[in-house]
């Protein structure tokens, strides 16, 4: 519409513009600058999340301290680098960072994470270099969740539960060198035998407290812990199963010796045939 006034009034003073040709610039042509300018300015800035800061010279988009509850839509797909500390966010949805396809460092630090999506990191890049999950919730994470992402990676101030799942996710991370020790257990799976039959079932577990490397470092396994649990957890279910299957067996014994019993008595006290005297006087003169 803009485009079209200017045009128009372009033409209607050509004749004029030729006479003041030595003047400068018409008042018209100033008008249409001001107005063309904010719209072209408006097709080439890059998008930009609510309550966040993109600054497009370092492809860095900052929302933290945002009081953000969920990870913010719109994020640009050349962003690099990507802050959302100190947020409220509880949860990474699977496709958050699908077209993130150039981010190199992720801080999430801080913030009330407890659960991550089935392949809510799986889609982030080749170049993330830096993974910031640290200060959060997260209890429990395996490898799919994290994919093939070779980043350099913080995990410490989570209440992990260690066990054989988080062991095999150590295995395959990246950790940061610097703070691989503060990955502390919260609780631990139970070993076999460990603790009593009276002890509360939601006790910690022996190595509740204990950073996770020390442990791996001086011989636990927690996968051979689970193995153990469950071939002790089969033999147990395989008993009960043999238990009940000869009480069925015995029961089922009883039941028909009892039956047995029961139908020969009936039988004994059912009246014996008497002979008659015909049946005795042929039985004699056959002899």
């Amino acid at each position: 519409m803009c485009a079209g006034w200017c045009e128009e009034r372009r033409t209607s003073i050509s004749a004029g513009r030729r006479r003041d040709k030595g003047k400068g610039l018409d008042l018209p042509s100033w008008v249409c600058m001001l107005f063309l300018f904010p719209a072209l300015w408006g097709q080439v800035s890059p998008q930009c999340p609510d309550s966040c800061h993109c600054a497009s010279d370092t492809a860095t988009v900052l929302c933290s301290d945002a009081g953000l509850r969920e990870i913010p839509e719109g994020i640009p797909p050349e962003t690099v680098s990507l802050h959302l500390e100190r947020n409220f966010i509880r949860n990474i949805p699977e496709s958050a960072f699908s077209d993130l396809l150039h981010l190199r460092d992720l801080y999430l630090s801080h913030n009330r994470i407890d659960s991550l999506s089935s392949g809510a990191l799986r889609h982030l890049g080749p170049e993330l270099r830096l993974l910031d999950l640290s200060h959060n919730q997260l209890r429990q994470a395996s490898r799919e969740d994290f994919g093939t992402t070779r980043a350099k990676t913080r995990l410490y101030h989570n209440p992990w539960h260690c066990d054989c799942t988080l062991q095999e996710l150590m295995e395959t991370l990246n950790l940061e060198p610097e703070t691989v020790n503060g990955i502390i257990c919260e609780s631990s799976v139970r070993g076999v035998g460990e603790g009593s039959r009276w002890e509360d079932p939601g006790s910690l577990g022996e190595h509740a407290g204990q950073p996770l490397v020390k442990l791996l470092d001086s011989g636990v396994n927690f996968c051979s812990l689970q193995r153990k649990t469950t071939d002790v957890a089969m033999l147990v279910t395989m008993f009960v199963w043999f238990f009940m299957v000869i009480v069925y067996v015995v029961y089922y014994v009883r039941q028909n010796q009892a039956e047995a019993r029961r139908h020969l008595e009936y039988l004994k006290s059912l009246p014996s045939p008497r002979k008659t005297p015909t049946e005795t006087d042929t039985l004699s003169t056959g002899f």
